[in-house]
């Protein structure tokens, strides 16, 4: 067991300096082999002839409106899994996957079968057409939209609205019309129920993956490249700003000089942290980790001590956390709350 961390970095290194589109990576012989014949095995049983081709890429999607699902590259090497682990903190579960797949197996059927330009369709979703944006104001007290990627996902468009009424209409026993029962949501399924009938036995020709949809093997660069490309820097233009609500939260050396270090704590908990702020706003987890990483490097500056039950300012912490990120989901902006500023 001792020998395994440093053995693990030297290979975790090697692996980072690589480029993804040498390293052989498939689908075949993998879980993901196993999650996808389960999602064409569910088609199947709502009587669904088209089989959406799977393929490995950067992230989860359908490319440019094509009928093709991409799924990430690190799903398919537990190494890769352990490397995304370290940087977003979380990595999909079966679980996850599938929710994952069912979703965009609906983008796949709206653009194989170009549903968004039928006229009952943006009667029930809305203009494919609106414009689309990463962060998106919810309700979450609606009734209007189904509930299956957490972050109330099918308010973001009403292309998101489709996939998501998809998917929670293809889950298995899954008993949609009692779940739905009163809900505005519940016509949405019973369309996609309808149309799916209309279309069930109609296999649409797809291309395979091109360069342009950036299968693995067009991914020449490396795996450290691509977490440096896709990293998001969050706004915080004044290092200060959250002063104030870390020491609502935490207390300072003199009013407790022999407490543990917040920033300890923070790093401590770090995965819990992320996990649950992600988990509840939706938002990205390499997001969410810079963020607590950002308040960690604060604290310790500050010289910040823990002030009372470590349960209780974890709750504490991760209430404020969640309010910072659906703020930032909201504006795109990050503001500090009542407290914040030097005071």
């Amino acid at each position: 067991m001792e020998e395994s961390a440093p053995n693990w970095e030297g290979e975790r290194h090697a692996l980072l300096a690589q480029r993804i589109s040498d390293i052989g990576l498939a689908i075949r012989g993998t879980l993901l082999e196993k999650l996808v014949n389960q999602l064409y095995e569910e088609l199947g049983a709502k009587g669904l002839d088209f089989r959406p081709p799977v393929y490995l890429s950067d992230q989860w999607g359908c490319p440019e409106g094509t009928p093709l699902i991409g799924v990430p590259f690190y799903l398919a090497d537990a190494r890769l899994s352990k490397i995304e682990e370290d940087y977003s903190t979380t990595v999909e579960g079966e679980q996850e996957s599938m929710r994952y797949l069912r979703h965009e197996a609906g983008h796949a059927f709206n653009y194989a079968y170009r549903l968004y330009d039928r006229p009952d369709w943006r009667k029930m979703f809305g203009p494919y057409s609106r414009p689309y944006r990463e962060r998106y104001r919810a309700d979450p007290f609606s009734h209007d939209y189904v509930r299956h990627i957490l972050g109330w996902y099918a308010q973001k468009h009403p292309d998101e609205d489709f996939a998501e009424t998809f998917a929670v209409w293809l889950t298995p026993d899954l008993d949609w019309q009692r779940e739905y029962n009163g809900w505005g949501a519940l016509a949405k399924l019973k369309y996609v129920e309808r149309v799916m009938k209309e279309v069930a036995h109609n296999v649409p020709a797809v291309p395979e993956p091109s360069d342009d949809d950036l299968p693995v093997t067009a991914m020449q660069y490396t795996v450290a490249e691509h977490y440096e490309e896709t990293a998001e820097s969050i706004p915080i233009r004044d290092e200060r700003i959250f002063d104030g609500d870390l020491k609502t939260i935490f207390a300072d050396r003199e009013h407790a000089p022999g407490a543990a270090s917040a920033a300890e704590f923070i790093e401590r908990h770090k995965r819990e942290i992320v996990t649950r702020i992600s988990y509840w706003t939706g938002e990205n987890a390499a997001t969410v980790r810079q963020f607590i990483e950002f308040l960690r490097d604060r604290s310790a500056q500050l010289n910040l001590r823990l002030s009372g039950l470590e349960a209780a300012t974890l709750i504490e912490l991760t209430a404020f956390g969640t309010a910072v990120m659906m703020n930032y989901r909201y504006t795109n902006a990050i503001d500090g709350g009542s407290g914040s500023g030097d005071h």
